[in-house]
């Protein structure tokens, strides 16, 4: 399974926009059919730039899903963040894949 990353820094003056607009920005990458969740998770650590950073992590169905995103979808969904938020926004993407999962269960 693959985890498609997007890691963004946000400048502070867009902030409340952009969060507004994330949220219904990832219902659209979800709709394209290809990741099976997404976890929206904001980075505790200050950036030296300033701003705040969010990462949003898309489960991919499988390889072939995420190859189909990009060729399929990534383009036309990352145009409208960047037209939006042009230089108050800084993204960047990784991809990773899980090997293993653990987990662990007190009762």
């Amino acid at each position: 399974m693959y985890i498609y990353n997007v890691t963004i820094n946000i400048d502070n003056s867009v902030h409340d926009e952009w969060l507004k607009w994330i949220k219904e920005h990832i219902p659209q990458v979800l709709a394209t059919g290809k990741f099976s969740e997404a976890r929206f998770t904001k980075v505790l650590i200050e950036e030296e730039m300033g701003g705040q950073t969010y990462s949003i992590q898309y489960r991919s169905y499988s390889r072939a899903a995420l190859d189909a995103y990009y060729k399929e979808d990534a383009d036309k969904l990352q145009i409208e963040g960047l037209e939006k938020f042009a230089d108050k926004m800084l993204a960047f993407r990784t991809e990773l894949e899980i090997i293993d999962v653990y987990s662990v269960n007190f009762k």
